[in-house]
């Protein structure tokens, strides 16, 4: 497979600027091997962090001589520990995310891929599993010089599986027992509902973030007249005659499902955010969700 242009999901500003950033935490996990991360936990390392007194069993080489030789009493010198961080990246890849202009997949992957090079730049443990009838994943990817297989993965994926959006969370959940972060990236536009799916994720105690990504078209419609609607998923039909009542009908229906879904997270401590597909990851990961939290 040819590689992908690096420029096609990521310019060479936003590589940049992304370089300079980090994925953050709420939660403090335990890694399997050293990284860049400054820990909430103590451990060895370079980075002096505090004192605590000296109990039998431990490392004779972090006492502190000098202030023995003051105080005439032990103590133990604590460092910041670095380590890794698991990163999982779950992208929605049902037919409807493959809608809008540009489509809310394009977005999912061009945010993914982000993401993804933060953490690898970081020495996180980073994944990116698309969502479909039988999920496809990377394997775990670490430090940026597999940036490039990241992009050639994710340059193959196609918005065109038709599953069950739980279970699709049920095998993730089987198949991935680290501590860490996970995005979810979805319209979470499923018939089958979204909550016993994001039940799923809470119950692996890790950090959740939820980037519900709509489109301009689905946000701001702009239709008139009669119309046939076809589901693009199951191809349902709907006749209709789009009015204003119509239209406005629609924007409070809308609204009421955006806040169920910020509520349903809220009530979780998962974060939930909701991006518009137009906005592009310079904005979305550079300005929008660094304000929120998930990079710094």
């Amino acid at each position: 497979m040819a590689k992908t242009d690096p420029q096609e999901l990521l310019s060479p500003h936003l590589l940049a600027r992304l370089e300079r950033m980090e994925l953050v935490s709420r939660k403090v996990f335990r890694g399997r091997m050293k990284g860049e991360r400054r820990s909430k936990r103590k451990g060895q390392s370079v980075e002096f962090a505090d004192f605590r007194n000296y109990v039998p069993g431990d490392d004779l080489r972090f006492i502190d001589w000098n202030l023995y030789a003051r105080l005439d009493k032990l103590y133990l010198k604590l460092f910041l520990e670095e380590e890794d961080l698991h990163v999982y990246f779950l992208v929605d890849a049902s037919p409807s995310m493959d809608f809008g202009e540009p489509s809310k997949f394009y977005t999912a992957k061009q945010v993914a891929a982000a993401l993804g090079f933060v953490g690898m730049c970081r020495g996180d443990r980073v994944k990116i599993e698309f969502l479909g009838t039988e999920n496809q994943s990377t394997p775990v990817l670490c430090g940026r010089s597999q940036m490039y297989q990241m992009l050639d993965f994710m340059d193959s994926m196609q918005a065109n599986q038709l599953f069950n959006f739980t279970e699709a969370i049920k095998r993730f959940c089987l198949k991935n027992s680290g501590r860490g972060i996970v995005v979810l990236l979805t319209d979470l536009m499923d018939k089958n509902g979204y909550v016993s799916a994001l039940r799923m994720l809470v119950g692996q105690q890790m950090d959740v973030f939820v980037l519900h990504i709509l489109s301009p078209e689905e946000m701001e419609p702009d239709l008139n007249g009669d119309l046939k609607l076809v589901d693009c998923e199951d191809e349902d039909e709907a006749e209709i005659s789009v009015s204003s009542a119509v239209l406005k009908r629609y924007k409070a229906t809308l609204v009421s499902f955006v806040d169920q879904a910020r509520k349903f997270c809220s009530q979780r401590n998962m974060t939930y955010l909701l991006a518009r597909s137009d906005q592009g990851a310079d904005v979305l990961v550079g300005q929008y969700l660094r304000e929120r939290g998930l990079v710094r």
